[in-house]
């Protein structure tokens, strides 16, 4: 079973800027793909971005691309989210991924953290 904490979350304006980490253990972090995923109130859960073992390939949900970048950090076994130009839509928990295998298009585990709230005021 993977352990994932998740931080970083808070309240913005519109336009604004967080980033939130994650951090895994429980395996050998830099065999695997991560990703974040998020729920918003009345919403079921959707993904937001992954990135592949090596951090070479990531994949970002259209509704932030260009505006979120996923990044990974294999020696602190570590997974960022920085989130640019937020939007009030941005609002929800945001949950960190463990992947199932190395590649981008691999399965979660089904392992979520606790979660890390971000809200965008208008």
């Amino acid at each position: 079973q993977v352990q994932l904490v998740e931080s970083g979350g808070g309240l913005v304006q519109a336009g604004g800027s967080l980033r939130l980490s994650c951090a895994a253990s429980g395996r050998t972090f830099s065999r695997y793909a991560m990703g974040w995923f998020r729920q918003a109130p009345g919403k079921e859960r959707e993904f937001v971005a992954a990135i592949n073992f090596s951090g070479a390939s990531r994949r970002y949900a259209d509704a932030v691309k260009g505006r979120f970048t996923i990044s990974r950090d294999n020696g602190l076994n570590t997974v960022d989210l920085q989130m640019n130009s937020l939007k009030p839509e941005d609002t929800a928990v945001y949950y960190c991924a463990a992947y199932r295998g190395p590649t981008l298009y691999s399965a979660p585990t089904g392992d979520w953290g606790q979660g890390t709230q971000v809200t965008v005021s208008s």
